[in-house]
């Protein structure tokens, strides 16, 4: 899915959504409300990757008041289905459309060069366009801080991980949190299961469980439900949460969470669409500019390991340290990166491999 990514990349302009680089003017200046499509691939949950999305269409709402007005359709499989939803919403005289799942980045762009006078924003794709921009987020930041947490607090040492596909974006995460695991617990180790979907409730469950049966005492996972921390509070373990706190659902598994925020970037977009200076760009961000967080801690985890993460995730958003930092082996013993360097960008991006610590061959 990602083989062309490098020359992309390296091409690519990567910029804040707090950049104080000056935006072109790409159209007049809004005076009736700003039109704002928001697609989601799931319906909106009490928690997970749409639902952050959703609050992050609500942030809009809040800061810009009468001068937007959103639409959210929900639910939208990735493929035909996409391409069709995207480009109704193009012909309802929308401004920007912004289709949060990866699969829809090549409708996107399909559709895109139908409408040249509505801006796109294509979440976690890599492809632009004059009028398609591209936003994600350094998840693999706050994985690292989640790996910490659970390297201080695994008993067994062994660690869960229920994942989606083999992608590289998942494989910046369970990497970053198998580093996280073994900088504070050299011993730790973690066990993955791969359930090639996204969104399963029951699969998510069924391996959260057989993990458990393999020693796994805390856990984490990279799919859309929040079942894995569910059954982590009926089994009696410990959980990290992703995309969204979950202690609503796992009050006493929940050890912390890896939110994304999107309310800053989606706000910024949408008003340099009313104010006539979107540009079409490339966003990576991470800690430091906010769109990811770690926090929403439960009541296990000890305020001194609080502390620790606190203190790694100022040193990561300061430039102090860096989740890929050498010397860093795979899990089949071959060096990856020397000590005292630091993996790229185009190398993050395309990565297809497991570190050492995480257990079973990785075929993306």
């Amino acid at each position: 899915m990602y083989k062309n990514l490098a020359a992309v990349v390296t091409a690519a302009c990567f910029f804040s959504p707090h950049s104080s680089l000056a935006a072109e003017p790409s159209q007049t200046a809004s005076k009736s409300p700003v039109k704002v499509a928001f697609v989601y691939v799931t319906p909106v949950f009490e928690a997970g990757w749409t639902r952050q999305h959703d609050e992050g269409r609500k942030a809009v709402e809040k800061a810009l008041g009468a001068a937007v007005k959103t639409t959210v359709v929900e639910n939208v499989a990735e493929g035909a289905d996409s391409e069709r939803v995207v480009r109704d919403l193009a012909q309802q005289g929308h401004d920007v459309i912004f289709t949060t799942s990866f699969g829809y980045m090549e409708p996107t762009l399909k559709v895109a060069k139908e409408f040249p006078n509505v801006k796109f924003e294509s979440i976690t794709g890599y492809k632009t366009d004059v009028n398609v921009s591209v936003a994600n987020a350094r998840y693999y930041e706050g994985r690292y801080l989640a790996g910490v947490a659970a390297g201080r607090m695994t008993q067994s040492n062994v660690a869960g991980y229920v994942a989606g596909f083999p992608i590289p974006e998942v494989l910046q995460g369970l990497n970053a949190f198998a580093l996280g695991l073994r900088s504070v617990n050299p011993k730790a180790q973690v066990k993955v299961v791969w359930l090639n979907t996204w969104f399963d409730p029951a699969k998510e469950r069924d391996a959260a469980f057989a993990l458990f049966n393999q020693a796994v005492d805390v856990i984490t996972f990279h799919t859309a439900s929040n079942a894995v921390m569910v059954a982590a509070q009926e089994r009696g373990k410990m959980a990290i949460a992703y995309h969204s706190d979950m202690r609503k659902v796992a009050p006493d598994a929940q050890l912390m969470a890896v939110t994304h925020e999107w309310g800053a970037y989606y706000t910024q977009r949408v008003s340099d669409v009313q104010k006539g200076q979107w540009r079409t760009g490339n966003v990576w961000s991470g800690l430091k500019e906010g769109m990811i967080r770690v926090g929403d801690f439960g009541p296990k985890l000890p305020v001194k390991v609080r502390d620790e993460i606190a203190k790694v995730q100022q040193d990561i958003a300061q430039g102090k340290r860096h989740p890929f930092q050498g010397p860093i082996w795979d899990n089949e013993g071959k060096s990856v990166l020397a000590a005292g360097q630091r993996l790229s960008d185009v190398q993050i991006l395309n990565m297809s491999y497991g570190v050492a610590g995480v257990v079973g061959k990785i075929t993306p």
